[in-house]
């Protein structure tokens, strides 16, 4: 499986539209490869260059199996941030360049899961149903 964005190429910078300085949407995103058992997706984004750790800027699950998120648009149910939100919130480094990784499962059972819940909860409710795994990193600095 392989996990691109028509905005920006791995470990290259995010344009600003995508981040808390820009319109804070999330950018469009290419899912390739995915296994023909998958049932639903999921998607973490994630910033392990916070301040305080590894800060969670997307939680999202029971994606329909879809080669394409559009930017602006959540296909799936959504959990919590650590923004306090059920949304996509942008990369916003308080200083230096930062990585914002983002992971997409391929599952063999969809979560029904309710919205909400944090991105620990996600991981474990998809121990043992992951059927690939992607990731792609962009960079942002303030």
């Amino acid at each position: 499986m392989e996990l691109k964005s028509p905005e920006f190429k791995n470990n290259e910078y995010i344009p600003k539209k995508f981040t808390c300085r820009g319109e804070n949407i999330n950018p469009a995103l290419i899912i390739e490869g995915i296994p023909s058992e998958a049932k639903s997706l999921a998607l973490i984004i994630d910033d392990p260059d916070a301040p305080g750790g590894n800060w969670v800027h997307w939680v999202m699950f029971d994606i329909p199996v879809i080669s394409r998120i559009e930017d602006g648009s959540a296909p799936g149910k959504q959990g919590i941030t650590d923004f306090g939100r059920m949304r996509y919130d942008g990369p916003c480094p308080p200083f230096g360049t930062h990585r914002y990784m983002f992971k997409i499962y391929a599952l063999d059972t969809m979560l029904n899961l309710v919205e909400g819940v944090t991105k620990a909860e996600l991981e474990e409710a998809m121990d043992g149903h992951i059927l690939a795994k992607t990731e792609l990193t962009g960079l942002s600095k303030r």
